[in-house]
């Protein structure tokens, strides 16, 4: 199979939708699919001649891009339909999948479809739930309508949970797949602490850290994670808290909260260092399609504590494997927490569970619901919205 895939998010930025897509393409040219990733070129990288690079079965076809308004630092693909209707009229691919919905995406709908290319999407991202973070809430339903009609034009929409499946079966979507997220077990592992890591915060052996990692984003609640982290520090006055990340808040809640350790950007390796390196995951976002972070703290053997929907909802058993509380309740958040410190000898047993949920988790498993939706589709055969493709640990 030559397959297209089309994101206005890619490596290397650094996001959940970025690093899922990364995942499910090595795992399809690893089987012996050829994948051309057609994306935005990003700031920073270099400039490629005919902006054509190529590892293995790995094609990249880089595109001209603009800042997102709101958003600078992320970038969205310009609608470069005629360039996209050329290439493939040149080289076409069996099948195109297309993963965001914004300019490229939607050249990508129209090229393929005018080509008569089988043409699957996913959803990754709530954007209508975005316009109450960025006062475009009144444009809530017109957000909606467009994502119902660029999905439904789709041989299929992959979504990660259940539960979500359901949320847009219910605004009209149809030919909803699920297909959940996996995880990265060895390299987010509990075996990643680090001593040191742990002194640069500030933490003495035995003092709790509390940690939060994702964008600093309005979007992200993060008004809940500071008044967690507040707090926890005035309950426990040796409590640490850190932010892995950056985002648009990042200098703002630097300055007014200084008794917070600001780690920046991590990845691989060091992502993988802050996250063993702490003791409680904090995540209260009410945004999230999945949130591949809830995994990767559960895989790092971190106590969990977030609402409950999404990732959380499909992997953790309050007071087993972590703790979660009903979507959006603030005030139950908060006794959550305060209710963690004050159990801190249950951390080792959540911690161990939490662990071992996440083991079963596995790339391999998702990579294969993904190559089957996309060979049935090129087939004209999408199981469509009857379809479960993975729904939970070992399912």
């Amino acid at each position: 199979m030559k397959l297209a895939l089309v994101t206005e998010t890619y490596p290397p930025e650094v996001n959940g939708v970025a690093m899922t897509l990364n995942r499910l393409v090595a795992g399809l040219a690893a089987r012996g699919h050829e994948v051309e990733v057609v994306r935005p070129r990003q700031d920073g990288e270099e400039k490629i001649p005919g902006r054509e690079r190529r590892a293995g079965r790995i094609t990249e076809w880089l595109t001209p891009g603009l800042p997102i308004p709101f958003y600078h630092t992320l970038k969205m693909g310009l609608p470069v339909w005629g360039a996209l209707r050329r290439r493939w009229v040149a080289a076409p691919p069996d099948i195109v999948h297309v993963a965001t919905e914004g300019p490229l995406g939607l050249a990508a709908l129209r090229a393929a479809r005018r080509l008569g290319l089988p043409v699957t999407s996913s959803f990754h991202t709530n954007f209508q739930h975005y316009g109450r973070h960025y006062g475009l809430n009144k444009l809530r339903d017109a957000i909606m309508a467009y994502l119902r009609w660029f999905h439904n034009r789709a041989a299929c929409t992959m979504v990660p949970t259940d539960e979500l499946r359901a949320q847009l079966a219910a605004h009209d979507f149809t030919r909803l797949v699920v297909i959940a997220r996996g995880v990265d077990t060895d390299l987010f592992s509990p075996g990643n602490r680090r001593d040191q890591l742990r002194t640069r915060w500030g933490a003495a052996p035995g003092d709790p850290v509390f940690v939060y990692v994702g964008r600093l984003a309005a979007e992200k609640n993060l008004g809940l994670v500071v008044e967690t982290f507040l707090l926890m520090q005035k309950i426990e006055p040796r409590a640490r808290c850190v932010l892995v990340g950056d985002g648009p808040e990042r200098p703002a809640l630097e300055k007014k909260f200084p008794q917070f350790y600001f780690a920046g950007m991590q990845r691989g390796p060091e992502l993988a260092a802050h996250y063993a390196s702490a003791d409680v995951f904090v995540f209260p976002s009410t945004t999230e399609t999945f949130g591949n972070v809830v995994t990767e703290a559960m895989a790092s053997g971190l106590v969990v504590l977030a609402f409950d929907y999404a990732a959380a909802r499909q992997h953790i058993r309050a007071g087993m494997n972590g703790a979660t509380v009903p979507l959006g309740e603030a005030d139950a958040f908060l006794a959550a927490a305060v209710n963690l410190l004050a159990h801190r000898g249950s951390w080792p047993a959540l911690r161990a569970a939490a662990r071992a949920a996440a083991l079963d988790i596995t790339w391999d498993k998702i990579v294969t619901c993904f190559e089957r939706e996309l060979l049935q589709a090129q087939a004209g055969k999408s199981t469509g919205a009857e379809a479960v493709a993975f729904t939970a640990a070992g399912g």
